[in-house]
């Protein structure tokens, strides 16, 4: 697919542009845009697109092209976002994702630019993205068994993450972060061969709370959920390592060290540590929505309005409206599931 902005630009200056504070109606700084590029992805996991996930890939018509992304990336930064991460989906799937990357990496404002992906195409795309402008990557590996991957990811692809992410650490990606969804009687079993790769690599490995969606059953949830309390015991040593708060990491991530290693380990749990308080971001749906929160129903349309010649100013305007809109929190229970019922993982951006 053909990139239109392409030909007509090489740099971006943003001239006469102000960068204003971004601020919610509870006071929270909103810096940060998750940029889904897609809802396609190669693997079928567990916990993003299970077998009863509902509604399949959007057309490619309802997808916002680069040149509408592009332009929404760039009202963005206009209203004080300085770090955009493009999702997916699988964002390495979409076609001329390295000529998308490289215009965003020249938006003057913009500070961080980093990317998530599930490493099956990284080894040839790594240097790339590197040379594009991406800072930073997030790979997701729930294991390091190739046996427990084909039944997670319903692919057998191991191989091709595990040579991936030594791509990206070769080219220069640093920390490369390691995205770990625990799963009870399904890769639980790992969680200390998992943390023990930090000893050789100055990686960081975040293990991640299994969150709910309306597309999960009560009783399959329930049975595979496992609370951050009962991942960290898992960990040895762990008591020796220091938490550092997640409002210091400005993520969700609580971080520490394991005496003697490398890296890091990291924990995500948004259901056992609410870390609402210091959530700082918006995220963008492939189809064209702004969604305040993960976990809210409430969604702002941007794509009829850039598709009506919608100005930058008027783009920044609903970029604004959304981030009033955003909730203080998300739910207090587990499972109490509040994402649109066809909103799979792959469907909102992560």
């Amino acid at each position: 697919m053909a990139w239109p902005i392409m030909a007509k630009t090489t740099e971006t200056t943003l001239k006469g542009a102000e960068s204003l504070a971004l601020i919610d109606g509870f006071g929270r700084k909103i810096d940060y845009l998750r940029l889904s590029i897609t809802d396609k992805c190669n693997l079928k996991c567990l916990y993003c697109m299970p077998p009863f996930s509902g509604r399949p890939h959007l057309a490619q018509t309802e997808i916002l092209n680069y040149e509408e992304l592009y332009r929404l990336a760039e009202a963005a930064v206009t209203t004080g976002v300085s770090k955009i991460r493009v999702t997916g989906g699988e964002p390495l799937v979409r076609k001329g994702v390295i000529g998308f990357c490289e215009m965003l990496g020249k938006l003057r404002g913009l500070t961080d630019l980093s990317l998530t992906t599930n490493g099956i195409h990284l080894a040839a795309m790594a240097a790339p993205l590197r040379k594009a402008g991406v800072n930073r990557i997030n790979i997701s590996l729930d294991t390091l068994r190739p046996d427990t991957f084909a039944d997670i990811a319903g692919r057998s692809r191991f191989d091709a993450v595990w040579t991936g992410i030594r791509q990206a650490e070769a080219v220069g990606f640093s920390p490369i972060k390691i995205n770990v969804v625990v799963m009870r009687g399904v890769n639980d079993q790992e969680i200390d061969k998992m943390a023990a790769m930090t000893y050789a690599h100055p990686w960081h490995v975040r293990f991640i709370e299994l969150m709910p969606f309306k597309t999960s059953t009560h009783d399959a949830y329930r049975q595979l959920y496992l609370p951050v309390g009962a991942i960290m015991k898992k960990i040895p040593h762990i008591e020796a390592a220091q938490l550092v708060p997640a409002d210091a990491t400005n993520g969700p991530a609580r971080l520490c060290t394991l005496p003697g290693a490398k890296g890091k380990i990291g924990f995500i749990a948004p259901l056992s540590w609410h870390f609402c308080s210091t959530c700082n971001r918006l995220r963008v749906t492939a189809d064209g929505n702004i969604r305040p929160c993960l976990f809210s129903e409430k969604e702002i349309d941007v794509k009829d309005p850039l598709r009506s010649g919608a100005t930058r100013a008027e783009l920044a305007a609903l970029i604004q409206q959304a981030s009033k809109t955003k909730p203080q929190g998300h739910f207090q229970e587990p499972y109490q599931a509040r994402a649109h019922p066809w909103r799979t993982m792959r469907a909102i951006g992560g």
